[in-house]
C-alpha cells in the first residue's frame, strides 16, 4: 500500500460482461439469463491493490474468475502487461500464469490433504514445467521462509497447521512462481479476527518487499480498508462506486455503499473498525 502507481495498468478490466444461462423453463422457449456481470471496468497499477467489495451475489467473485481467466466472458476483456487473456492461445495463457496467481478463501479446502507443503508450495512450477525437482524444492523453501514457515515444515502435511498458517501456506503457493499479481478471494474471512490481522499484515509486507499487486475480493470494509489503494463498490453486477477507501468510506454517494458501511461493525466507544 502507498506505494508509487505505475502510467502503465498491470491488469485492464474493460467492460467486462458475463450472462449464465439456466435450464429451460418451456421446451421451446428461450433460457432464462443470470446477468452475473454488466460492463464492468477498472484497472490495477504495478505494487497496488485494488478492492472490490459487495454482498453476496454481487459478482465480485466473477470478476476474479474471469481475471484469473477461468471462466470465459461473455463480452470484454481482461488484459495482462498489455495481453487479452481470454484470446491467448492456451500454451501462451499457460506460460502466462505466472505471472498471476490466487489465493483462496478456504485455506484448508484449497490445499490437498494427501500432499506434503513442499509439494503443495511447488505445485505452480510443476505446472510450468521449467525446474527440476530440486529447483522446485528450493523455491519451496524460500516461499515458505517469506511467509514466516520453517524449512522443517516443508514435509508435514495441511492437517498439522493452524487456519491461519495453512492460509499463510496458500499465499506461499502463489508467491512461488513470482507473480505480478495475486487475485485474493476473501483471504480472511474463513480465519478468527486475531489472525486476519497477522494475515492481512503478512501480504502488507509481502507487497513491500516483492512489488507485487493485489485484486482483493472481500465483502468486508475494514479488510479492504486495511490493505487496498483503491476499492470498488459492485452491486448487481456493476460497479457502482469507485475511489481511495478513506474518501469513498467518509463520504459515500451511492445508497448502496452506505447501506455496506451501516452494516461494519461499532466498536465500544461508537467508532469503526474502518478508522485509521
Amino acid at each position: 500500500m502507498n506505494q508509487p502507481a505505475s502510467t502503465q495498468p498491470l491488469l485492464e478490466v474493460t467492460d467486462l460482461v458475463r450472462h449464465y444461462a439456466l435450464p429451460r423453463e418451456k421446451l421451446f422457449g428461450p433460457p432464462p439469463l443470470v446477468k452475473a456481470l454488466n460492463g464492468v471496468s477498472f484497472s490495477v497499477a504495478a505494487g497496488r491493490s485494488l478492492g472490490i467489495v459487495g454482498e453476496s451475489g454481487s459478482g465480485k467473485s466473477t470478476i476474479a474468475r474471469l481475471v484469473m481467466a477461468l471462466d470465459t466472458p461473455t463480452s470484454g476483456s481482461v488484459r495482462m502487461l498489455g495481453r487479452d487473456l481470454h484470446r491467448l492461445p492456451r500454451p501462451e495463457l499457460r506460460a502466462a500464469r505466472r505471472d498471476f496467481q490466487m489465493v483462496f478463501q478456504d485455506p484448508y479446502g484449497s490445499l490437498d490433504p494427501r500432499q506434503t507443503v513442499a509439494r503443495i508450495v511447488a505445485e505452480p512450477l510443476e505446472a510450468l514445467a521449467e525446474t527440476s525437482r530440486a529447483e522446485q524444492r528450493e523455491r519451496a523453501s524460500e516461499a515458505l521462509a517469506a511467509v514466516g514457515l520453517r524449512t522443517t515444515d516443508m514435509d508435514k502435511y495441511p492437517h498439522e497447521f493452524s487456519g491461519g498458517q495453512r492460509q499463510r501456506i496458500a499465499i506461499a503457493r502463489a508467491l512461488i512462481t513470482r507473480p505480478k499479481l495475486i487475485v485474493a478471494d476473501e483471504p480472511v474471512s474463513a480465519l478468527d479476527v486475531s489472525v486476519q490481522a497477522q494475515v492481512l499484515n503478512l501480504m502488507q509486507d509481502l507487497q513491500q518487499q516483492f512489488g507485487v499487486s493485489y485484486l482483493l475480493i472481500s465483502h468486508d470494509l475494514a479488510v479492504v480498508n486495511h490493505l487496498c489503494d483503491e476499492v470498488c463498490v459492485v452491486w448487481q453486477g456493476k460497479i457502482v462506486e469507485q475511489g481511495p477507501p478513506g474518501e469513498l468510506f467518509r463520504n459515500a454517494q451511492h445508497p448502496y455503499t452506505r447501506t455496506l458501511l451501516e452494516a461494519v461493525p461499532r466498536t465500544p466507544t461508537g467508532g469503526t473498525l474502518l478508522a485509521a
